[in-house]
């Protein structure tokens, strides 16, 4: 494996960008929810910014990401237009899966992006990702396979059947656990027996590695790591990415179970700001160049809500399309 050299300015401001439009589309989809001009269930992936961004960078168009419902963050990383995917959230037909019938927050897919399956499943974006590294191992395809899961989803029998399998047969796939500290409502050390789920990864005989996962240079490296390792035949990883989620579970949710310290210490080191500053300050990009790439981003997201608003809602004839080979049930 090649030494590790630290990213450029270019791949830096990247990654930023790709977490100041995370941040910037939480921020209005929570807002507009509370408008009511949409109906929908959210969970919010605010304070988890940095992980998908620093990853995104290192994948290509061609490689796979499986996620989870608290993945819109991965969604936005991995490059899904942001009309369709406000669509689908929205459940209209100009959706990534033709709205609710289809799809909706929990369920986005839009393989040209690479976004493979969005999972309401507790876990399942594993076993998925391990199939279609498989499918990218037989043809000779040289794409990466990347599972995104919660710490809860590592208590699951499917995180051990998908560590092993991927092990056995060496397949090019990343397993990313976005550690927040809490499964749903329940606080890590309540529910899950290791200090850090990277240890698993010995029983497997594949790396496990803990790495902080609001710093973007050193979750690049890890990352990058990772994909090359996949790509040379090396097998799999077990990335541990620690992390927070500002929010609770899902939208609406009062956050009472959580502590009120531990969140205050950690909502003052959010990672988009603090990353903002320092590019700054490094001079890796400009004040005038970051406020004029967050403005283009409230334009797209501008765009974005007025054409999900505009469109029209699914017909009822398609709960019969895409069932059975025909296209309409006769």
């Amino acid at each position: 494996m090649n030494a590790y050299q630290p990213p450029s300015s270019e791949v830096l401001v990247d990654i930023y960008r790709r977490m100041a439009l995370i941040k910037q589309n939480d921020e209005r989809f929570r807002a507009v929810i509370k408008s009511g001009k949409l109906v929908m269930p959210y969970y919010s992936p605010r304070g988890q910014e940095v992980i998908p961004s620093a990853m995104s960078v290192c994948l290509t168009d061609d490689d796979y990401i499986c996620t989870i419902y608290r993945g819109v963050h991965d969604m936005i990383a991995k490059g899904v237009p942001l009309n369709e995917l406000w669509a689908e959230f929205g459940g209209r037909v100009t959706g990534t899966c033709k709205g609710k019938g289809k799809g909706g927050p929990m369920h986005v897919t839009h393989p040209a992006s690479g976004v493979m399956v969005t999972t309401g499943i507790v876990g399942s974006s594993m076993p998925i990702a391990n199939g279609l590294a498989l499918a990218a191992q037989i043809r000779g395809e040289p794409r990466v396979a990347v599972a995104y899961f919660g710490d809860g989803a590592s208590n699951i029998g499917a995180f051990h059947e998908s560590l092993n399998m991927a092990s056995v047969w060496k397949l090019p796939v990343i397993f990313v656990c976005q550690n927040n500290g809490y499964a749903e409502h329940t606080k890590y050390a309540y529910g899950t027996s290791v200090a850090n789920i990277a240890q698993r990864a010995v029983a497997y005989q594949m790396p496990g590695i803990t790495v902080n996962g609001n710093d973007p240079i050193a979750m690049h490296k890890v990352a990058r790591e990772a994909v090359e390792r996949a790509h040379n035949g090396g097998g799999p990883t077990l990335i541990e990415a620690n992390t927070f989620r500002f929010q609770g579970h899902v939208f609406g949710d009062p956050d009472a179970y959580m502590d009120k310290h531990e969140k205050t210490a950690w909502v003052a080191k959010d990672p988009v700001p603090l990353f903002r500053q320092w590019l700054i300050d490094a001079k890796h990009a400009s004040e005038e160049q970051l406020a004029a790439m967050e403005a283009a981003h409230e334009a797209q997201i501008d765009a974005a809500v007025e054409f999900t608003l505009s469109s029209e809602y699914p017909d009822v004839a398609e709960l019969r399309r895409d069932i059975f080979k025909d296209e309409v049930l006769a």
